[in-house]
This record gives structure tokens, C-alpha cells and sequence, in this order.
């Protein structure tokens, strides 16, 4: 993934800091936490009247069907245009719920020209029984203009429940392996070229295919493109948890080095001022990536008619569910076992003669990095619990 620092230098707000411009300063660390969450990621989700795409698209941003924000999901054709949802907590990504192809005014000749498909990184195409002949058409007027589509078939849930009603000896992995080759043989028989197709539960889904259309999605796209999707995943998983995890622990070097950067110029105070403006961003981050936000946390309950203070009661971090602010953050900070200590020594140090420049840009490094690393794991730990308790997991595993 691009690296935050990559577009907002180490030594800008390095120079900031040495013309004694400490607002500028806090100006260019803000600027970093911003250009890392605003890469544009634009999914355009397709598929016919009634096939569950509005349902898809609201689970895969986290949101229940009865959620404001929510896209609409009436029995009628209620997509009758192009019809952006960003993401709540990462607005940079959007699914677009695209209105279904062959319509009167969508034509499927015309229909990628009325969509304006050049905004999208990748398309969706979803059914609830087959793929039909306008699916066929758009995919390959999609492959045509060397854009990526994936094939969804959704409502899968349904198609077990009905399989096990009618089947004296019934085998869910059976059915799901005929429903997905059913779907690949009869898109190769209508010409299109090694399908993907997925099966999907939107009310469930950690269920079935939904994780390997992630794993899919994050190594097909661009590098800079990975990072987006994956905080904007919903926890499905303690792999996607754990992924997200080790996305956050990637950049903390980068952040601790633009610590170790303000550790150099000798104001005193000064690196505690600017680090805790920075630590309140990208600790804010953390809590969002994993869904510990209070909005974030009462969309999973009533999804999983799992009681808010269910969900509340078994997290351990201050910093869930609350806003970050730099006091609370300091008062945690103050909970990091040495890290209070660091930052002593390191303000001490700083005015140490030839030696003191240097040695207050390492204890700086340090005790930025093991701030975030305790920061994080707590937040981790804290998510896979919410996680497993929504599930109705042994939380104690």
C-alpha cells in the first residue's frame, strides 16, 4: 500500500517546526491523516429489478435495510438512477446502486455510456437465480473496455432453505458446489470468459463466498486502491480483523518517524503538542477501521438484535465508542506502561548539547511506536470481541 508519508514529507513539517510555525506543523500532520483516507474507491453494483442489490449494497457498508442512509430496497424497481452510498465511516469508498440493465431508459447498448462506467474501479453484477442475457451483455461490454467485473449470486440463504425443504437428503456444500457451477457453465456457454462468480448471503455475510470476494477484490486491485477497500470491509471475519490490524501496525513507523522529526527541533513541549494531534487522528482511525465507534456499534446491534450494551460491556479500551480527544488520549498514554517515562526523558534530552538533538529523535520514535502498537492491539482485541459476542461466540477463545 502507498505509504502516508510518500505524499506529505517528513521534512515539511520538519522545516515548519524549525521556522517556529507550530501551527503549520500540526497543519501538515493533519494533511497526512487526510490524504491517506481520501483515495477514491468507486464500486459500481448492477444487476436486475428485485436481485438484491440495494440489500448488497448496504451490507457490505454495515448497514441494515432500515438504517438511515440506507439505500432502498421496496419491492418495486426502486433504483431509477445512478445512486451513490459512501461508506459512513470511510466516505472515500462508494458503492453506486446502478439502475437494473435492459430498463427502457438503460438499454444494455447504451448502458455503460449512461452509467459513466470510466468512474468505476470495478463492476458487481448480481442475480438471485441466473444470469441472464443483459448480465452476459454488460460483462462483456465491460471486459471490452478492460474494466474488472465480478458475478454475485445473491439470496443464497434463501436457495438453501428451499433446497432442504424439497431434498429428502439434503447436503449444503452440495448445493451451494451445483448453484456456483450452474452459474460458470451457463455464463462460458454465453461466451463470457472465465467467470468469477460468488455466492452471497447480504444478512449474513460472513457466510459463504462473501470473504473470498474480498481476498479477491483487495489482490486484483491497484496498490494504492488495496487500503481503501480493506478498512471499508465489514469485520466478516477475525481474518479480516486481524488484516486490518496489521494494515494500522504497516504505517506506525512512518508516524513515529514523523514524531522522531518534531523530536529534533529543540522548542520545548513542543513534540508532546504536536505528537498528541497526531496520535488523536490516527488513533481516531483505528477505532473507525474496526467499527468501535458508537455509530458504528449500533448499526452492528440492530443488525444482530444483539442489545448495544451487549456489545458495550465486553470492550476494555477507553478509546471505543466515545470521541478521541487529546485529553482522553493522554490520560490512556499515561496508562502505557514507560511510555510517560519516554517522554520525559525525551523532553529532558532535548537540549543535551551535540548529542541531545539525536537522542530526543529515538526515545521520540520509540515511545510514539509503542503508544500506537499498545493502542492498537487493545482496539484489536477489543474488535474481535465484539465481533464474536455479535456472533455469539465463546469470547474467552
Amino acid at each position: 500500500m502507498a505509504h502516508p508519508l510518500h505524499f506529505v514529507s517528513i521534512e515539511a513539517i520538519k522545516e515548519a517546526l524549525q521556522n517556529n510555525d507550530p501551527s503549520l506543523a500540526v497543519e501538515k500532520i493533519k494533511e497526512l491523516l487526510e490524504r491517506e483516507k481520501n483515495i477514491p474507491l468507486n464500486i459500481g453494483i448492477t444487476g436486475e429489478s428485485g436481485s438484491g442489490k440495494s440489500t448488497f449494497v448496504n451490507a457490505f457498508r454495515g448497514i441494515d435495510n432500515m438504517d438511515e442512509g440506507a439505500a432502498p430496497t421496496d419491492c418495486d424497481e426502486t433504483t431509477m438512477e445512478v445512486t451513490p452510498y459512501p461508506h459512513p465511516n470511510y466516505p472515500n469508498v462508494t458503492l453506486w446502486d446502478l439502475p437494473g440493465i435492459g430498463t427502457p431508459d438503460f438499454p444494455a447498448d447504451k448502458y455503460l455510456e449512461l452509467v459513466e462506467f470510466k468512474r468505476f474501479d470495478f463492476f458487481i453484477i448480481i442475480s438471485d437465480t441466473r444470469f441472464r442475457e443483459n448480465d452476459v451483455k454488460l460483462a462483456q461490454e465491460i471486459q471490452k473496455l478492460e474494466k474488472t467485473f465480478y458475478f454475485v449470486r445473491s439470496k443464497i440463504d434463501i436457495d438453501l432453505q428451499n433446497q432442504e425443504r424439497s431434498q429428502r437428503e439434503f447436503n449444503a456444500e452440495r448445493t451451494l458446489s451445483n448453484i456456483r457451477a450452474n452459474c460458470i457453465q451457463g455464463l462460458q456457454k454465453a461466451g463470457v470468459v472465465s467467470p468469477q462468480v460468488f455466492l452471497v448471503a447480504s444478512f449474513d455475510l460472513q457466510l459463504y463466498d462473501f470473504a473470498l470476494l474480498g481476498e479477491i477484490l483487495e489482490r486484483e486491485l491497484p496498490e494504492h486502491k488495496k487500503n481503501a477497500l480493506l478498512l471499508a470491509m465489514p469485520n466478516i471475519s477475525l481474518e479480516v480483523i486481524n488484516k486490518k490490524k496489521k494494515s494500522f501496525h504497516n504505517n506506525i513507523k512512518y508516524w513515529a518517524t514523523a514524531s522522531a522529526a518534531v523530536g529534533a527541533v529543540p522548542v520545548p513541549g513542543l513534540s508532546i503538542t504536536v505528537d498528541v494531534v497526531m496520535l488523536v487522528g490516527v488513533v481516531t482511525q483505528y477505532v473507525l477501521g474496526f467499527g468501535l465507534d458508537s455509530p458504528s456499534l449500533k448499526r452492528l446491534s440492530n443488525r444482530t438484535n444483539v442489545p448495544y450494551n451487549d456489545l458495550i460491556d465486553i470492550i476494555i479500551s477507553p478509546l471505543a465508542a466515545t470521541k478521541i480527544t487529546p485529553d482522553l488520549l493522554l490520560k490512556v498514554i499515561g496508562q502505557v506502561a514507560g511510555s510517560v517515562a519516554l517522554i520525559a526523558v525525551e523532553e529532558g534530552s532535548r537540549f543535551i548539547p551535540i548529542l541531545g538533538i539525536p537522542l530526543a529523535m529515538g526515545l521520540s520514535f520509540i515511545s510514539t511506536y509503542n503508544i500506537l502498537k499498545t493502542i492498537l492491539n487493545m482496539l484489536a482485541e477489543d474488535a474481535q470481541s465484539v465481533f464474536k459476542r455479535a456472533l455469539g461466540l465463546n469470547t474467552s477463545v
